[in-house]
This record gives structure tokens, C-alpha cells and sequence, in this order.
């Protein structure tokens, strides 16, 4: 494991970062790297906090593969114009304001292939694969295929739905919608958090590298305000009949065993959309695609096996 070390812990030299403004102006950081004879190109959208740091070592395997990898931190974290004047609660009031800049950027990615030859590949984990397979079904994007890798289709909340989503309408009636649901002291400790998203701890500390390199991409817990509007987000998706209208080629990688989102909720949306479906068991957490390396691989072999149909 530790001969890639250097390769998730430094900044590949054939990639670049940039700027991308949104519509109403908003500053996003992007990330391009290009494959030398590309077979497609794929967009990788992260999770909630995460930054593209974090998937270096996945993106190194796209583009081995012949994909050219693009990604975008989240308005509102990473890199990318943060919504609070502190700096370190993740918020966000309305989700579609997310889909609007995920639309927005698709339109700016695709046009860049001025030929349209490349089968162009959207790819989303956990909130970025909900808000993925939601400009899915809004229309917002028209991929060739999508991935969503242990996708927030469902929150798994400490006190049960029920319980929760009245803990979080109460504390928004409150006015609390832009406090963070812990202080940062209060918050989940180390071993927890290594443990809801990953057994590999090596992995996990590659976060806390980038962040002492560069600590104003770090981002702290959500506001009540972020849950009430994943949970509006959630239950809206569920609910729209063009989810079972859905006909985009689909993989789903689902961890059962997850701590954070309801792998049932996902099982239950992948049968909708028909899409094929990758399980995982105890032996993996959140983040598949940078769990142990026996969970890791196989989650990269069915992405490729996948991407290989596609491309051809």
C-alpha cells in the first residue's frame, strides 16, 4: 500500500487546476486531467467535504485506462467560494442550486469535445452521486453512462428517520440553520470517523496531509441547514416519476454496511433505474473507492469492466 503513497500524496504533473465561474458568478476550483489517446472522458464528482485531493490515486487509474478525468469542488467547499463566513461548516439551503451549477459546467465540459466522438461518463459518490443522478433525471446533463458510488440516496441518521428529521426541522425553526450540528471538539472523533469511511487508515491520513498543506480546503461537520436540505433533496428525488423513466447505462457500487447513507434506500432506487448494481459487505465502509485495497480493487474492476462496454 505504501508504494502509492507519493502517488496520492503529490499533485500529478500532467494535471491542472483552474477556475470555473458559474452563472450567477461563483468560483469554482477545477481539476483537468487528460489521458494521452483517450478512449472518453468522465467527470468525478465527490462527496460532501471531500476535496479532489483526496481521489488522486483513483483518477491515476481512469487515466491509465484511457479516460480523461474532470472534477469540480462543490460550491461551498474544497476549493471552491464557501457559503458562511465561517469557513468551516458545510452548508447549503437548497440543493438545487447545486444542480444548477452541475448543468451549468456539463454544457461548458461538453462543448470542449468539438469533435463529440467520446462517450462522456458522469461519476458520482455519495452526495455528489445523488445530485448526479438527480441532473440525470431533471435533464440537466446527458451522459453516456453513469456511476454513482455509494450514492446519498438515503441518510442513515444516529436517532432513526423518524426521530431525526424532527431533531432537524426543530433546530432550523430555531433558527439554527447555518450552526454546524457539532462543535468541532464535540464532533465525531478520529477512530469514528476513520471507521464510518474507511478501514484503511493510511488512506484515511491522506486527507489530514492535504489539509496541513493547504488547510483552507478543509471543511468541517454540516450545518442544520445542509441536512434539512439533503433530506428535502432525498425525499423529492425519490419521489419524481421520471426517476423510473431513467434510461442512461448505470452502475451502482453500494456498500451494505454503511454507516452514512441507507444502502437500502440505493438498492431500491438502482432497481428503478435498472441499473447494475456492485455489492460490498462488513469489509467496507463509505468511501469504496479508497477503502482497502482488496474492497478497492474490486470496486475499480467493476468500474472498468464497465467503462470498457461503454467505450466500446
Amino acid at each position: 500500500m505504501t508504494d502509492t503513497l507519493s502517488l496520492r500524496r503529490s499533485f500529478p504533473a500532467a494535471a491542472t487546476l483552474s477556475r470555473w465561474h458559474a452563472p450567477d458568478g461563483w468560483e469554482h476550483r477545477r481539476f483537468d486531467w487528460a489521458a494521452r489517446a483517450p478512449r472518453g472522458r468522465l467527470l468525478f464528482q465527490t462527496g460532501r467535504a471531500d476535496v479532489i485531493e483526496k481521489y488522486l490515486e483513483v483518477f491515476a487509474h481512469l487515466v491509465g485506462r484511457g479516460w480523461s478525468v474532470t472534477a469540480f469542488d462543490w460550491r461551498g467547499q474544497g476549493g471552491s467560494g464557501r457559503l458562511l463566513a465561517d469557513r468551516h461548516v458545510g452548508h447549503g439551503g437548497n440543493f438545487s442550486g447545486l444542480v444548477e451549477d452541475l448543468r451549468a459546467f456539463w454544457t461548458v465540459w461538453r462543448a470542449e469535445d468539438s469533435a463529440g466522438e467520446l462517450p462522456h461518463v458522469l461519476l458520482g459518490h455519495s452526495m455528489g452521486g445523488h445530485l448526479a443522478l438527480r441532473a440525470v433525471v431533471e435533464g440537466a446533463v446527458d451522459p453516456h453512462a453513469l456511476i454513482l458510488v455509494a450514492p446519498m440516496l438515503g441518510l442513515r441518521l444516529p436517532t432513526g428517520a423518524l426521530l431525526g428529521a424532527g431533531i432537524i426541522r426543530l433546530m432550523n425553526a430555531l433558527g439554527r440553520a447555518e450552526r454546524g450540528i457539532w462543535q468541532a471538539k464535540q464532533g465525531p472523533g478520529h477512530h469514528t470517523r476513520q471507521r464510518n469511511l474507511t478501514h484503511d487508515v493510511e488512506r484515511f491520513e491522506d486527507e489530514g496531509y492535504w489539509y496541513a498543506q493547504q488547510p483552507d480546503l478543509a471543511l468541517g461537520p454540516p450545518s442544520w441547514g445542509w441536512l434539512a436540505a439533503a433530506l428535502r433533496s432525498i425525499r423529492a428525488l425519490a419521489r419524481d416519476p421520471r426517476l423510473d423513466q431513467v434510461s442512461v447505462r448505470s452502475l451502482m457500487l453500494i456498500a451494505e454496511a454503511d454507516r452514512l447513507v441507507d444502502p437500502k434506500a440505493a438498492t431500491a432506487i438502482a432497481a428503478r433505474i435498472g441499473a447494475r448494481v456492485e455489492r460490498f459487505g462488513p469489509e467496507a465502509a463509505h468511501e469504496l473507492l479508497r477503502e482497502i485495497d482488496p474492497v478497492r480493487l474490486r470496486a475499480l474492476a467493476a468500474i472498468d469492466a464497465f467503462l470498457d462496454g461503454v467505450a466500446a
